[in-house]
């Protein structure tokens, strides 16, 4: 049962963090309208689509992205301000426990890792799925990208080749197709470019010519101008962007990761990495929160100024820690995209058990 002093607590936490929450995205708002203002007119966005189709879906990813940041500085500064009170001596010297000052604090670090844990895995992903579509829309120019030297493997045995793709144009150039029975190859298809037909959803292949193998080893050549190829294969297939998986819940992205998996993508662990975060960040709030309590709770000179800036050197610490961590994933491949998520949580958890036994000394 919750006593007086854990509401009391629990109170000044979710208080606090809600006005921080306010706060910082009223100012991100403000900074993002100023850099898309210009998009907006540009593109005649509408003002209820900018509204509820954007800044609605926006706000969420942002208050999460920063949950955990927020959960560190509101502990903080309400604990800090109770040290500068002398609240927290009042409250040890009744005979309660430092262990048991924090079991408030615990209950709201849950609430809030509970809220992130929903947000990332089920609502977001929806959130995004429309703010992408009107940021495709009303914010970003459609560019020029000629991806070069393109190896994708359709499907077990079929793989594709393009030496490369102009997604503006949608066309190929030097292109092959092969299909491998066993250690064998029993049917390649080459052409100098390809083309997508949207309308008969299949790739038109141009000066082509097909090698067939039959049972025996003996080969057959064809050739012709133009050939319709249906193949397991779109121009959408070409656009690999980390921002279009945040729109796909956790059944899509483990799809989309075998998908990619199979057609030799570079991109998987930046993939592994965005779903294994949806778990491992959650999970920083415990540990920011206990730190947070640990590290506010003594009464100072300088009180809360003094407070709010170690913590904010730690609370940042931890986030380049954990930038540091996926880099050494995503580009080297040095460790397992599981393991440089769970890294900081891990080393800053120690630092919190030992902070928090500290503490009461």
């Amino acid at each position: 049962m919750l006593k007086k002093l854990d509401i009391y607590i629990l109170k000044k936490f979710l208080g606090t963090f809600i006005y921080s929450v306010v706060i910082i995205s009223v100012i991100i708002i403000i900074f993002d309208i100023s850099e898309k203002l210009e998009s907006f007119m540009k593109h005649h966005a509408p003002f209820k689509e900018i509204v509820v189709h954007y800044y609605v879906n926006l706000l969420p990813y942002y208050v999460n992205l920063f949950s955990a940041l927020f959960t560190f500085i509101s502990v903080v500064f309400f604990t800090s301000r109770m040290a500068a009170r002398s609240e927290i001596i009042a409250i040890l010297g009744c005979g309660t426990s430092f262990w048991r000052l924090i079991y408030p604090y615990m209950i709201g670090a849950l609430l809030i890792a509970t809220m992130s844990l929903y947000l990332n895995h089920f609502l977001i992903p929806n959130a995004n799925k429309t703010r992408l579509r009107f940021e495709n829309t009303y914010v970003n120019d459609r560019s020029r990208n000629q991806m070069v030297n393109i190896h994708k493997q359709i499907s077990p045995g079929t793989n594709v080749y393009m030496e490369h793709f102009d997604n503006f144009q949608n066309i190929g150039f030097r292109f092959s197709i092969e299909q491998i029975k066993g250690q064998k190859v029993v049917y390649k298809l080459m052409s100098e470019t390809v083309s997508y037909d949207s309308a008969k959803k299949c790739w038109k292949a141009f000066n082509y010519f097909v090698r067939t193998w039959d049972a025996d080893g003996n080969q057959h050549l064809t050739s012709g101008m133009t050939k319709d190829t249906v193949i397991n294969l779109s121009p959408h297939d070409f656009e690999e962007r980390i921002e279009d998986v945040k729109a796909m819940n956790y059944g899509e992205l483990n799809a989309y990761i075998a998908k990619k998996r199979m057609e030799g993508s570079n991109n998987i662990a930046q993939y592994e990495v965005e779903k294994h975060q949806r778990t491992s960040f959650p999970f920083a709030t415990f540990i920011l929160t206990v730190i947070g309590v640990s590290l506010s709770s003594r009464k100072v000179r300088g009180g809360t100024g003094i407070h709010l800036g170690v913590g904010l050197m730690l609370a940042f610490s931890f986030i380049l820690f954990m930038q540091v961590s996926t880099t050494f994933a995503t580009s080297g491949g040095f460790i397992s995209p599981l393991v440089s998520v769970w890294i900081p949580n891990i080393i800053f958890g120690v630092i919190a058990w030992f902070m928090v036994r500290w503490a009461p000394k």
